[in-house]
């Protein structure tokens, strides 16, 4: 049986550290480049089209699949309570509090999470990076700010579309397959969403994920090894950590959101 020595398991330790202290330089430097963004809209203009159109297709068609199993799982459950007229509550409360912000973040992670670590990964090993710092450009300004920060602006917009869609699935299933009445299914959506307590929290909720996946996939396209493998890890790192973060983070907001 063998032992790990003292003074590897502290090198790992100081290791670690070291990885969560530069992590936290990194956001802190991102969060300040707002002022330098804000002069220059455009190129988050253009990272908003990047990451949120080009995502949109995979995002409506994955809502309104969504939407269909919401509707079909949701009948067959209040039916036996009686209380199938409260499908459209039903659907839009599960996508506006969870499914919309959740489902979208990790979807946006497997897209756009990672084309960001592989586009800054790419640049790091065609050595682009070093040669704007020669140039006495910071690349954390001019490359990775205005990507976070459009991905922080997209994914809320990107989660709105799959809500809206996946409650059209729903009434699709609930009043033109199965026979609710549309009035009811309406109406009970109008009467039990609120707008600040369910809407308003689906709404933060959303943009806490795109802060944490965008900051994740550009951290880890910033530090991949500047090989082919360097960037292929690192892209898979981006999918797994981005996606546990979503999940941890859903846990904690809905804790504190949601609790009596």
């Amino acid at each position: 049986m063998s032992w790990y020595h003292p003074a590897d398991v502290g090198l790992a330790v100081r290791s670690k550290l070291a990885d969560l202290g530069y992590g936290a330089r990194l956001f802190c430097r991102l969060l300040a480049s707002v002022g330098t963004v804000v002069r220059r809209p455009g190129l988050v203009r253009d990272q908003i089209h990047f990451m949120g159109n080009y995502s949109l297709a995979i995002i409506a068609v994955s809502g309104i699949f969504v939407g269909f199993v919401l509707g079909l799982q949701g009948y067959y459950t209040l039916q036996r309570y009686g209380s199938s007229e409260a499908l459209g509550l039903l659907v839009a409360l599960s996508l506006v509090r969870e499914l919309g912000p959740v489902i979208t973040a990790l979807l946006f992670a497997g897209r756009a999470g990672t084309s960001l670590t592989a586009e800054i990964g790419l640049m790091k090993a065609g050595e682009q990076l070093s040669a704007m710092e020669m140039m006495a450009v910071d690349p954390v300004q001019r490359i990775l700010a205005p990507r976070f920060w459009g991905a922080v602006i997209a994914m809320p917009l990107l989660a709105a579309v799959f809500s809206a869609v996946g409650i059209i699935g729903g009434w699709v299933v609930g009043v033109l397959m199965i026979g609710i009445d549309a009035g009811s299914f309406w109406s009970q959506m109008q009467g039990g969403v609120d707008v600040w307590l369910d809407v308003g929290n689906g709404v933060l909720k959303s943009a806490v994920f795109g802060f944490a996946v965008s900051f994740i996939a550009l951290l880890q396209g910033y530090e991949a090894q500047p090989t082919p493998e360097g960037v292929a890890h690192a892209t898979t790192r981006t999918v797994v950590v981005a996606s546990l973060t979503v999940l941890g983070l859903d846990f904690v907001l809905t804790a504190m959101m949601f609790s009596i």
